[in-house]
Protein backbone atom coordinates (compact mmCIF):
# COMPACT_ATOMS: atom_id res chain seq x y z
CA UNK A 1 0.00 0.00 0.00
CA UNK A 2 1.06 3.74 -1.07
CA UNK A 3 1.99 5.89 1.88
CA UNK A 4 3.00 3.22 4.52
CA UNK A 5 0.71 3.14 6.94
CA UNK A 6 -0.25 0.20 8.78
CA UNK A 7 -2.82 -1.69 7.12
CA UNK A 8 -6.15 -2.09 8.49
CA UNK A 9 -6.25 -5.74 9.23
CA UNK A 10 -2.88 -5.44 11.10
CA UNK A 11 -4.29 -2.70 13.68
CA UNK A 12 -7.11 -5.16 13.95
CA UNK A 13 -5.32 -8.09 14.61
CA UNK A 14 -3.03 -5.74 17.06
CA UNK A 15 -6.20 -5.14 19.24
CA UNK A 16 -7.32 -8.39 19.01
CA UNK A 17 -4.27 -10.02 20.60
CA UNK A 18 -4.30 -6.99 23.00
CA UNK A 19 -0.90 -5.89 21.94
CA UNK A 20 -0.51 -2.02 23.32
CA UNK A 21 1.65 0.48 21.42
CA UNK A 22 5.29 1.41 22.94
CA UNK A 23 3.90 4.83 23.70
CA UNK A 24 1.18 3.84 25.59
CA UNK A 25 3.36 2.31 27.50
CA UNK A 26 5.66 4.68 28.39
CA UNK A 27 2.45 7.33 28.97
CA UNK A 28 1.54 4.53 31.97
CA UNK A 29 5.16 4.41 33.26
CA UNK A 30 4.86 8.16 33.33
CA UNK A 31 1.65 8.86 35.15
CA UNK A 32 2.77 6.04 37.90
CA UNK A 33 6.47 7.74 38.46
CA UNK A 34 4.70 10.84 39.12
CA UNK A 35 1.71 9.35 41.51
CA UNK A 36 4.98 7.90 43.13
CA UNK A 37 6.78 11.20 43.54
CA UNK A 38 3.97 12.79 44.77
CA UNK A 39 2.65 10.36 47.51
CA UNK A 40 6.29 10.03 48.71
CA UNK A 41 6.79 13.86 48.53
CA UNK A 42 3.66 13.96 50.92
CA UNK A 43 4.53 11.48 53.36
CA UNK A 44 7.89 13.26 53.45
CA UNK A 45 6.85 16.70 53.82
CA UNK A 46 3.96 15.40 56.64
CA UNK A 47 6.63 13.50 58.58
CA UNK A 48 8.79 16.19 58.78
CA UNK A 49 5.82 18.71 59.99
CA UNK A 50 5.06 16.30 62.71
CA UNK A 51 8.71 16.13 63.90
CA UNK A 52 9.65 19.79 63.69
CA UNK A 53 6.43 20.27 66.33
CA UNK A 54 6.59 17.79 68.64
CA UNK A 55 10.33 17.56 68.82
CA UNK A 56 10.12 20.67 71.02
CA UNK A 57 7.84 19.20 73.41
CA UNK A 58 9.56 15.87 73.59
CA UNK A 59 12.99 17.12 73.89
CA UNK A 60 12.51 18.70 77.64
CA UNK A 61 11.22 15.23 78.35
CA UNK A 62 14.21 13.38 77.33
CA UNK A 63 16.56 15.58 79.78
CA UNK A 64 17.90 14.70 83.03
CA UNK A 65 15.79 17.41 84.66
CA UNK A 66 12.27 17.69 82.90
CA UNK A 67 10.38 20.39 83.58
CA UNK A 68 6.91 19.71 81.53
CA UNK A 69 4.42 22.23 80.45
CA UNK A 70 1.24 22.35 82.86
CA UNK A 71 -0.64 25.60 82.34
CA UNK A 72 -0.97 27.77 85.17
CA UNK A 73 -4.81 28.00 86.37
CA UNK A 74 -6.80 31.14 86.96
CA UNK A 75 -6.13 31.02 91.14
CA UNK A 76 -2.56 30.41 90.34
CA UNK A 77 -2.11 33.57 88.37
CA UNK A 78 -4.16 35.20 90.97
CA UNK A 79 -2.11 33.96 93.79
CA UNK A 80 1.39 34.93 92.42
CA UNK A 81 0.21 38.68 91.85
CA UNK A 82 -0.63 38.49 95.39
CA UNK A 83 2.57 37.63 96.55
CA UNK A 84 3.91 40.14 94.60
CA UNK A 85 2.11 43.14 95.75
CA UNK A 86 4.08 46.13 96.79
CA UNK A 87 6.84 44.34 94.99
CA UNK A 88 9.30 46.34 92.43
CA UNK A 89 11.86 45.52 90.32
CA UNK A 90 12.03 42.96 87.23
CA UNK A 91 10.01 39.80 86.92
CA UNK A 92 11.36 36.89 85.57
CA UNK A 93 9.17 33.64 84.91
CA UNK A 94 11.55 30.40 84.57
CA UNK A 95 10.23 28.17 82.09
CA UNK A 96 7.16 30.80 81.26
CA UNK A 97 5.32 27.99 79.14
CA UNK A 98 2.64 29.91 77.46
CA UNK A 99 3.49 33.42 79.23
CA UNK A 100 0.52 33.82 81.43
CA UNK A 101 2.64 34.74 84.57
CA UNK A 102 4.41 37.33 82.41
CA UNK A 103 1.82 38.40 80.79
CA UNK A 104 -0.13 39.10 84.40
CA UNK A 105 2.95 40.43 85.72
CA UNK A 106 3.31 42.65 83.09
CA UNK A 107 -0.14 44.19 83.59
CA UNK A 108 0.68 44.61 86.91
CA UNK A 109 3.38 47.17 86.07
CA UNK A 110 6.10 45.06 86.02
CA UNK A 111 9.14 44.74 83.10
CA UNK A 112 8.61 41.10 83.15
CA UNK A 113 11.05 38.35 81.03
CA UNK A 114 9.60 34.41 80.55
CA UNK A 115 12.42 31.92 79.81
CA UNK A 116 11.07 28.80 77.97
CA UNK A 117 13.10 26.21 75.97
CA UNK A 118 10.11 25.48 73.48
CA UNK A 119 10.16 27.95 70.78
CA UNK A 120 6.55 27.25 70.09
CA UNK A 121 5.20 28.35 73.42
CA UNK A 122 7.85 31.04 73.15
CA UNK A 123 6.43 32.14 69.82
CA UNK A 124 2.50 31.77 71.54
CA UNK A 125 3.41 33.84 74.55
CA UNK A 126 4.76 36.99 72.30
CA UNK A 127 1.71 36.85 70.03
CA UNK A 128 -0.42 36.81 73.72
CA UNK A 129 1.72 39.17 74.66
CA UNK A 130 1.06 41.49 71.57
CA UNK A 131 -2.62 40.47 71.65
CA UNK A 132 -2.95 42.01 75.41
CA UNK A 133 -1.15 45.01 74.49
CA UNK A 134 1.75 44.61 76.87
CA UNK A 135 4.64 43.47 74.52
CA UNK A 136 7.09 46.36 75.18
CA UNK A 137 7.27 44.97 79.50
CA UNK A 138 6.34 41.64 78.33
CA UNK A 139 9.39 39.70 76.95
CA UNK A 140 10.23 35.86 75.85
CA UNK A 141 13.35 34.37 75.29
CA UNK A 142 14.31 30.81 74.28
CA UNK A 143 16.76 29.38 76.55
CA UNK A 144 17.61 26.53 79.55
CA UNK A 145 17.33 28.27 82.72
CA UNK A 146 20.64 26.25 84.02
CA UNK A 147 22.45 28.81 80.72
CA UNK A 148 20.98 31.90 82.46
CA UNK A 149 21.84 34.21 85.31
CA UNK A 150 18.82 35.73 87.66
CA UNK A 151 21.15 38.10 89.32
CA UNK A 152 19.51 40.95 87.65
CA UNK A 153 16.04 39.98 88.85
CA UNK A 154 14.11 41.16 91.86
CA UNK A 155 11.13 38.65 91.76
CA UNK A 156 11.63 34.72 90.30
CA UNK A 157 8.67 32.55 89.51
CA UNK A 158 9.13 29.13 88.96
CA UNK A 159 6.55 26.09 88.39
CA UNK A 160 9.19 23.55 89.19
CA UNK A 161 9.42 19.67 89.76
CA UNK A 162 10.55 18.04 93.28
CA UNK A 163 13.56 16.73 91.25
CA UNK A 164 14.99 20.38 90.13
CA UNK A 165 14.53 22.19 93.34
CA UNK A 166 17.19 21.35 95.45
CA UNK A 167 19.51 22.73 92.59
CA UNK A 168 17.69 25.67 91.61
CA UNK A 169 17.76 26.19 94.79
CA UNK A 170 21.40 26.58 95.33
CA UNK A 171 21.76 28.67 91.90
CA UNK A 172 19.51 31.29 92.96
CA UNK A 173 21.39 31.73 96.58
CA UNK A 174 24.35 32.31 94.72
CA UNK A 175 23.04 34.63 91.97
CA UNK A 176 20.58 36.29 93.44
CA UNK A 177 20.64 39.63 95.77
CA UNK A 178 19.00 39.62 99.36
CA UNK A 179 16.25 41.71 98.29
CA UNK A 180 15.36 39.46 95.57
CA UNK A 181 11.98 37.21 96.35
CA UNK A 182 11.14 33.95 94.98
CA UNK A 183 7.91 32.69 94.26
CA UNK A 184 7.21 28.46 94.04
CA UNK A 185 4.12 26.92 92.46
CA UNK A 186 3.20 23.84 93.21
CA UNK A 187 5.99 22.48 95.15
CA UNK A 188 7.96 24.53 97.38
CA UNK A 189 12.05 24.43 97.83
CA UNK A 190 13.12 22.33 100.12
CA UNK A 191 15.53 23.79 102.50
CA UNK A 192 14.29 26.96 102.55
CA UNK A 193 11.59 28.66 104.88
CA UNK A 194 8.79 30.62 103.09
CA UNK A 195 7.90 34.11 104.08
CA UNK A 196 4.07 33.47 102.90
CA UNK A 197 2.07 30.99 101.73
CA UNK A 198 -1.17 31.19 100.16
CA UNK A 199 -3.27 29.04 98.41
CA UNK A 200 -4.07 25.17 98.33
CA UNK A 201 -3.19 22.03 96.73
CA UNK A 202 -2.12 22.55 93.01
CA UNK A 203 -2.57 26.72 94.02
CA UNK A 204 -0.31 26.96 96.68
CA UNK A 205 1.92 29.67 96.35
CA UNK A 206 5.30 29.69 98.48
CA UNK A 207 7.29 33.43 98.73
CA UNK A 208 10.44 33.17 99.58
CA UNK A 209 12.81 36.38 100.64
CA UNK A 210 16.46 36.05 99.65
CA UNK A 211 17.50 37.35 102.44
CA UNK A 212 16.01 35.08 104.98
CA UNK A 213 17.50 32.08 103.08
CA UNK A 214 21.01 33.61 102.74
CA UNK A 215 20.96 34.41 106.43
CA UNK A 216 19.73 30.83 107.77
CA UNK A 217 22.35 29.33 105.02
CA UNK A 218 24.88 31.15 106.69
CA UNK A 219 23.95 29.64 110.35
CA UNK A 220 26.65 26.74 111.65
Amino acid sequence: MEGGGTPPETLKEERQSGCVPPTSLEGNSLKKSSWGFLFTGIVGGTLVAVYAVATPFITPALRRICLPFVPATAKQIENVVKMLRCRRGPLVDIGSGDGRIVIAAAKEGFTAVGYELNPWLVWYSRYCARREGVQASAKFYISDLWKVTFSKYSNVVIFGVPQMMLQLEKKLELELEDEARVIACRFPFPHWTPAQVTGEGIDTVWAYDASSFRRSKKRP
